[in-house]
């Protein structure tokens, strides 16, 4: 006789096996609500100008429940083995990433420090049959980005450690305002706090041409005037241009972790994280770090 396998002991064996089969496109994405793989499709078409308008209009744009619920939970999972491998750091930085500059007035943005916690799980150690390596390997996915930001071609991040990680916030992490070294991101949510990890951000507040620095300074003493919230839900998907616009998640609450997926595209196919950006996030910086640190889209601050 079969002994009856209890729901713990199920969940523990889930917890502890990974997949042995990289998901198909069908496995990952609610296709019939979101037939991205169809550039016919009056639906995907709809969609596409509705993430472009968003995108033109607050830099942002949210797709409620495009991901399976079954894929999110093997997303789940996975970042719940990964969990000796986080990597976790303890930080105070300016919106920049930068070093303190003492040559700049003491009310300059990028003498605003703030302490960051926060871990990753690094892009290489991401598991081979992994539902976020398949999504950021599928060229449907890629070109439906790439259709919702206007933006084309666009290649998937040469940056070994960041291309596609997770981003893990346990109870009293904070990630303080800034802006992203990318242009644009895109996000996944995999676990929603009980409390608290609510993004936050100021739409376009700088150009290539112009930081803008009386506004970031406002931001940053407190006017929240401008500042637009965004509530994810697991399984939505967020496509964000972060370069220009300065940003955060506020602290988690509760004992929930916010797990989030960042699989992240860019207009140049052979750039990466600065050394120093590197080693913040992801506790080290590799050789093609160094290699291609002069390889910057713009001449912004950071």
């Amino acid at each position: 006789m079969t002994e009856a396998v209890s729901i713990n002991e199920q969940n523990a064996v889930e917890l502890t096996v990974a997949p042995s089969v990289m998901p198909e496109l069908e496995d990952l994405v609610d296709l019939d609500t979101y037939p991205i793989h169809d550039l016919e499709s009056p639906k995907r078409k709809a969609l596409v100008d509705q993430c472009r308008k968003e995108l033109d209009a607050v830099g942002c744009c949210r797709i409620p429940d495009i991901i399976k619920p079954e894929s999110i939970e093997r997303m789940r999972l996975e970042v719940e083995r990964q969990r000796d491998e986080i990597y976790w750091s303890e930080d105070s930085h300016n919106p920049y990433m930068t070093k303190e500059d003492t040559s700049l007035p003491e009310d300059h943005p990028a003498r605003f420090f703030e302490k960051r916690s926060s871990g990753f799980v690094n892009s290489d150690i991401l598991e081979q049959y992994s539902d976020l390596r398949a999504i950021y390997d599928n060229d449907v996915i890629l070109q439906f980005v790439s259709d919702c930001l206007g933006i084309a071609p666009i290649y998937r991040w040469a940056d070994p450690l960041g291309s596609n990680p997770y981003s893990i916030m346990d109870e009293g992490d904070y990630f303080p305002w800034h802006f992203d070294g990318n242009e644009f991101t895109v996000s996944i949510l995999v676990q929603e706090p009980e409390k608290g990890g609510e993004f936050q951000y100021y739409p376009d507040l700088r150009t290539p041409e112009n930081e803008n620095l009386e506004e970031v300074a406002r931001v940053l003493n407190g006017d929240y005037s401008k500042v637009h919230s965004l509530a994810l839900r697991p399984g939505d998907m967020q496509i964000f241009k972060g370069r220009f616009s300065m940003h955060r998640v506020t602290p988690v609450e509760g004992k929930t972790s916010r797990y989030i997926a960042l699989p992240t595209y860019m207009r140049e196919p052979d750039s990466v994280n600065r050394p120093e950006r590197a080693k913040q996030f992801y506790g080290r910086a590799l050789p093609i770090h160094y290699e291609r640190e002069a390889n910057r889209p713009d001449d912004l601050i950071d």
